[in-house]
């Protein structure tokens, strides 16, 4: 396939003939998202290029690691996994084949549009915890396979993606074994943005971001009671779950 260029003040799209005009839109939502998530954190990133893939076995053959993420994901959240960040780019399948993926339950489209936001938001939680990956050396990778719900639900926060996780948290509520906390690798996609939904509405959105940032020494556990001004995790565990009951609500109902 012959690739294409398009920029914008600060990013730029590589891309197939046919995604042109969708290169555009992914740019401004883009830099419109730069603008707004940069503010949050100590360290912005430089130029970034988005690389829209024409098909899923074309993002695998650059991105081994998607379909890797995909199999240790819950079913639910497989379809979410549409992309990667790597170093100062974003690797992702094109906007018209996001569309095809989603379920036809509310939110599962918006849920994938927003999948460039969410990426730049990893790069950027990379720029400013330098334990994480990109680049994908493989310490980092261990990392962030530890962290996994921090990274994903740090990621769907910051895009504004948790709101539309409601129908696929109702269907990993229906599946067996009920999902720990902090949620496991396999709940990351579907669960972490919840562990931030319930901190913002506790302690607001910059304790979301010092969570994100600071991996705590002693580990995850540590972490949150730290970042739940120090109420117990089997506490704090409680709280998540009537959160999680609460906030898939009706579309329990609902098939993500």
């Amino acid at each position: 396939m012959a690739w294409l260029e398009t920029g914008s003040a600060t990013f730029t799209a590589r891309h197939g003939s046919a995604d042109a005009e969708d290169a555009r839109r992914v740019l401004a939502q883009l830099e419109r998202a730069r603008t707004a998530l940069e503010r949050l954190f100590d360290r912005g990133v430089g130029p970034v290029a988005v690389v829209l893939h024409g098909s899923p076995w074309q993002l695998a053959l650059a991105q081994p690691a998607v379909p890797v993420l995909r199999a240790l994901s819950a079913p639910a959240a497989r379809r979410y996994l549409v992309g990667v960040p790597a170093r100062d780019e974003l690797h992702l399948l094109a906007p018209r084949l996001l569309a095809r993926r989603a379920s036809g339950a509310p939110g599962s489209l918006e849920l994938l549009m927003l999948a460039p936001v969410a990426l730049f938001a990893r790069l950027l939680l990379a720029a400013n915890n330098p334990r994480l990956p990109p680049p994908h050396h493989v310490r980092r990778v261990a990392t962030a396979l530890r962290w996994a719900w921090l990274v994903e639900g740090a990621a769907q926060f910051l895009s504004g993606a948790t709101a539309h996780l409601r129908p696929a948290v109702a269907r990993r509520l229906r599946e067996p074994p009920a999902p720990l906390f902090p949620p496991a690798r396999r709940d990351a996609v579907l669960l972490g943005g919840t562990v931030f939904d319930l901190l913002a509405r506790e302690r607001g959105a910059q304790a979301c971001v010092d969570l994100a940032v600071g991996l705590h020494p002693e580990g995850p556990a540590a972490a949150l009671v730290e970042a739940f001004d120090g109420r117990p995790l089997e506490q704090s565990a409680q709280a998540w779950r009537s959160h999680l009951e609460r906030f898939a609500g009706p579309s329990r109902r609902a098939s993500a």
